[in-house]
Formats: structure tokens, C-alpha cells, sequence
């Protein structure tokens, strides 16, 4: 015999549908639409027509900071992988707009670039050094830091000393390819003073600190031991100009989210270093 209802259910009666939680849509909350297809923080909430009606709306910034603008509908959100609906803030027209910088640090509105002060981060060459101010460039210029290159670090140590590093006079050191056992790693642990700072990543070149994604390739080439890095990378992604192919590389960075982990710690690590005691 069959039975029109699940005879184990209350009463016959269909089984309830689980409650959505509502969360209010605050400023910098991630979440994920329903479908999977966009991820970003909310920048701002408001009110439109669509449709030929008034509805809730909440824009979403990704870490590529593309924007996109969603209607505030049921059970439309996925918040740590939970179904939830978005709602707007009580206090949300009161609320301003969160920007971030290339970064990822919220933007100081209204705030000058301060006079340069005694600290200093120093880079090994001018490639290092525009990828620093393609990143972090805003937000150095607010904390009143320059980022200086040095050419190659073979005189590390003398460097440091004609500098005269002090309490009130930091330095921080950004080396290419510190790794244990390295030359660069034996120049490093020359410099003693605890007013430097000597930080790295483990990438022959600041180039390879560029995720390959964000150049539309799968992998940085490996370029064969005793042949020089950079022509080799330019020669193996069909280049023939080691300037215009750091020109592409450069272009490809949009923000934080474009170069690897280790170099972000590194230099985000120095700027807390250099800015110490700093008002």
C-alpha cells in the first residue's frame, strides 16, 4: 500500500523549511552570491528602480577591485559557505564608503602625503622599486616614507654605516632572493645594527614575485643555470626586449592580490619597521 505522505513526518504535514538568517550588509563584509559566480566585500547599500521597481541594493568590490551592483533578495548570499539574506544596515545611508588601496589598506580620506622622515626602505633596483610604489605607494606617502634603490647590495654593510641607522632613523632592506645558504643571505647577516631591518623573498628576481595568473601565463619559466634570468624569461614568453617585457609584467598589477604571499609579508613587515614611533 502506498501512502500519499511520509506517515513518519508530523501529522503527514510537509517537513519545514530551514529559517535564512538575515545579516546586515556592513562595510567590508565578504560574502559570495548563491551561484557561486562573484565574491567581494560590500562597499556601500542603497536604493534603485529596477525593474520598474524600488528595490535594496548592495555593492560588492572583489580583490581585483571590480564592482558589481546586486538587488537585496532572499537567500541570495553565501556567507563561510551559509545560505543567508543580505539586508541593509539600520544606520546605512549615515555609513561611509570604505576604499581600499592597491594594498588592501583602507584609504585615510582627506589625509596629505607627509614630509619624507629620516626612515627609509631601500629596494636593489628600480624594478623593486615601482613594484613597491605600484602597492604600497599611497599608503607610503601618507606615512611619509621613500623607498630608495640601491643598485645591488654587494656593499651592503658600508651602505648602512655612511647612513647612520638611530632609534629615530630606521631602514628597511628589501632583498631579492634570501634564502639560506644564499650570497645574499651571507650579505645580509654582515649588517648587526638593530635599527635595520633586513627582509626578503625567496624569487630570483622581484619579477617572479608576480603571480603568473596575473600575466595570463600558467608558470614562470625556468630559465637553465649559468644563463641570465631575465633574458631568459623575456626569450621563453616570446619577448625580445627585457624593457618592454618588465613594462607587461609591471601593467599586470593591479594590487596585492597579484604577488605572491612572501613579498607582501616582507614589505608589509618593513613598513611596520620603519614606521615604528612615527606619529
Amino acid at each position: 500500500m502506498r501512502y500519499p505522505d511520509d506517515v513518519l513526518g508530523a501529522g503527514g504535514l510537509p517537513p519545514r523549511r530551514r529559517a535564512v538568517r538575515e545579516v546586515p550588509a556592513e562595510l567590508d563584509l565578504v560574502v559570495e552570491t548563491a551561484d557561486g559566480r562573484f565574491c567581494g566585500a560590500v562597499v556601500s547599500t542603497g536604493r534603485t528602480v529596477l525593474a520598474g521597481e524600488p528595490r535594496d541594493i548592495v555593492t560588492l568590490v572583489d580583490r581585483h577591485d571590480r564592482e558589481r551592483v546586486f538587488p537585496l533578495l532572499p537567500a541570495a548570499f553565501l556567507l563561510e559557505g551559509e545560505l543567508i539574506t543580505l539586508t541593509r544596515p539600520v544606520r546605512a545611508a549615515a555609513s561611509p564608503v570604505s576604499r581600499r588601496t592597491a594594498s588592501g589598506s583602507v584609504a585615510v580620506a582627506g589625509v596629505r602625503a607627509q614630509v619624507a622622515k629620516a626612515s627609509r626602505i631601500w629596494v636593489e633596483g628600480v624594478h623593486d622599486a615601482a613594484l613597491i610604489e605600484r602597492i604600497w605607494g599611497e599608503d607610503l606617502r601618507i606615512e611619509g616614507i621613500v623607498v630608495e634603490p640601491l643598485g645591488g647590495i654587494d656593499d651592503l654593510a658600508g651602505a648602512v654605516r655612511d647612513f647612520g641607522p638611530s632609534p629615530v632613523r630606521r631602514l628597511g632592506v628589501l632583498v631579492d632572493h634570501l634564502v639560506p645558504g644564499s650570497k645574499e643571505s651571507r650579505i645580509a647577516a654582515t649588517v648587526t645594527s638593530p635599527h635595520v631591518l633586513i627582509n626578503g623573498h625567496p624569487y630570483v628576481d622581484v619579477w617572479q614575485a608576480v603571480r603568473p595568473a596575473a600575466l595570463g601565463i600558467d608558470a614562470w619559466p625556468v630559465v637553465p643555470k649559468g644563463q641570465p634570468w631575465k633574458e631568459g624569461i623575456v626569450a621563453a614568453l616570446g619577448g625580445t626586449d627585457p624593457r618592454e617585457m618588465w613594462r607587461r609584467v609591471l601593467a599586470s598589477v593591479d594590487g596585492y592580490a597579484d604577488v605572491e604571499v612572501p613579498l607582501l609579508r616582507a614589505v608589509e613587515e618593513l613598513i611596520d619597521f620603519v614606521t615604528v614611533g612615527h606619529s
